[in-house]
């Protein structure tokens, strides 16, 4: 869920134009990337299983401002993300069948993942996703090695070194390796998975390891094709930079190389899809049994959280369809500008407030049994991923008024 959810169309992207523009001499921040987001991943898995509470029961003690702030960002980002996520989706099928324009590609797309998650059990759409990261997996990672890495270079990449004008690029691939609410996502999912008690927290280490283990070989791989096939060649950095790959290929290699492309293309865009409509809503779900809690109610539990939340509750169907449906009127209109602007500039901000509150609650002497309390790697990763995204935050927030 964590890889396939992590692992959108923009990040690929991203990745094959830093390939194309710098060759392999950023895959050091591809692997720094993964790093974070372990430590991040980690640390949100670990407070779910050892302290016997959600996130957003955490950020609840925290402060009403914490609550406050995501209740804010989620909604706003939902939006922006649903027309994202379903035009990504419809791009790669609007490739393969063109009589469908992409508007009612993406249509579909939305209401086909709206439907999946509000029946689906949990377990069969685990097993869905893992089908699609199958896909992915053969067709992303096929087409880097039908391209065929250098790997006295690759080597050379592990080396950190920034050259002139890649710094956006740098900042772009260690920030945006697996995700930003997503990352939130799973603790949730691991109570889906049946995971209680410390007991579990070996299972979900391993578990956390290979989803981003996994996410750094997609993003190697894109880093190869972009190296190998596009170097010196002017890609858009929008979604749509997928699509040009796709016609290189089969240029150079034929239509038998660009449709099975276009079909991994298709299960990068649309396992991100899924993984939104299905591990946002649960917190969103969350965050709204959270904030109606009145101010002197005790922290809730794991179990409160079952009761009151979840896939079957209100809260969270309402945010699948919040998810589907209003971004479908930004498919027939351009996206609103201040809304954009907004958008980027809470997106740039929430990591940094991940990193920054699961800094104060994985070290709570109160709240955390003294064994799963975070020793100094932990701590350090954490700190270090919140002086890295504070550098992000107040770069996109400089980038608005330029």
């Amino acid at each position: 869920m964590a890889a396939a959810t992590g692992v959108g169309a923009g990040d690929l992207v991203a990745t094959m134009v830093a390939g194309a523009e710098y060759g392999y001499v950023l895959f050091w921040a591809v692997i720094v990337g993964v790093v974070f987001k372990l430590a991040l991943g980690e640390g949100v898995g670990r407070w779910h299983l050892a302290s016997g509470r959600t996130m957003l029961a955490g950020w609840r003690i925290l402060g009403r401002w914490a609550v406050g702030y995501f209740g804010i960002y989620v909604v706003i980002w939902g939006v922006t993300y649903g027309v994202t996520a379903m035009s990504a989706s419809a791009l790669p099928l609007n490739a393969l069948f063109p009589a469908v324009s992409v508007r009612y590609w993406a249509m579909l797309c939305g209401v086909i993942g709206l439907v999946l998650v509000w029946f689906g059990r949990y377990a069969v759409l685990e097993k869905l996703m893992t089908v699609l990261v199958g896909v992915m997996f053969v067709t992303v990672v096929g087409t880097a090695i039908l391209v065929g890495p250098n790997l006295v270079e690759l080597v050379k990449g592990i080396v950190p070194r920034v050259p002139s004008g890649s710094l956006v690029y740098v900042l772009g691939l260690v920030g945006g390796v697996g995700g930003t609410i997503t990352v939130a996502a799973y603790g949730y999912w691991t109570l889906a998975k049946g995971w209680r008690g410390p007991r579990w927290l070996p299972i979900m280490r391993m578990d956390n390891g290979i989803g981003y283990i996994t996410t750094g070989i997609f993003v190697l791989a894109m880093l190869v094709v972009g190296a190998g096939l596009l170097g010196g060649q002017s890609i858009t950095d929008d979604d749509e930079g997928l699509l040009t790959l796709g016609s290189v290929l089969a240029q150079d290699y034929g239509e038998w190389a660009r449709i099975p492309f276009l079909v991994g293309f298709f299960a990068v865009s649309f396992s991100s899809l899924l993984g939104v409509w299905n591990g946002v809503s649960l917190q969103f779900a969350d965050w709204w049994r959270t904030w109606r809690l009145p101010k002197d109610a005790p922290p809730e539990t794991v179990d409160d959280y079952e009761q009151k939340a979840g896939r079957r509750s209100i809260a969270f169907r309402v945010y699948v369809l919040w998810l589907t449906f209003p971004p479908m009127a930004l498919l027939f209109l351009d996206k609103p500008f201040q809304l954009v602007i907004v958008y980027g500039a809470l997106g740039a901000l929430f990591m940094p407030f991940l990193a920054g509150t699961l800094l104060a609650l994985l070290n709570s002497k109160r709240l955390m049994p003294e064994g799963q309390r975070s020793k100094w790697l932990s701590n350090g990763m954490l700190v270090l991923c919140l002086m890295l995204f504070a550098v992000l935050a107040v770069n996109e927030i400089i980038g608005l008024f330029e």
